[in-house]
């Protein structure tokens, strides 16, 4: 069974970073695209980044673009995303996700088959 467990959510001050990892198991078959979903309370859940699996192939929401950064690690199943200058907008559940198809933007989650439980970012003022 496909497990994403996601970690290093915290509160930070605006202008502070975080780095958030998300740990990938139980796949028999590697995901071609993974990426990062983050949801503010009211709101709708958002796609902020992807990357593929094999290669080097980013993007980002325009929201985050150079303060963000998605990698990953395939020799330890985990996915990363380096959080820069942190704005309060920012706060939200942060969601790991993975999918066996291409980053296909703009991204919805139905294009996703497997969801971590999300760690929460909170930026302050």
């Amino acid at each position: 069974q496909v497990q994403l467990v996601e970690s290093g959510g915290g509160s930070v001050q605006a202008g502070g970073s975080l780095r958030l990892s998300c740990a990938a198991s139980g796949y028999t078959t590697r995901p071609v695209c993974m990426g990062w979903f983050r949801q503010a309370p009211g709101k709708e859940r958002e796609g902020v980044a992807t990357v593929y699996t094999r290669g080097t192939t980013t993007r980002y929401a325009d929201s985050v673009k150079g303060r963000f950064t998605i990698s990953r690690d395939n020799a330890k199943n985990t996915l990363y995303l380096q959080m820069n200058n942190l704005k309060p907008e920012d706060t939200a559940m942060y969601y790991c996700s993975a999918t066996r198809g291409s980053c296909r933007w703009p991204l919805i989650e139905r294009q996703f088959n497997y969801w971590g439980r999300g760690t929460q970012v909170t930026v302050s003022s």
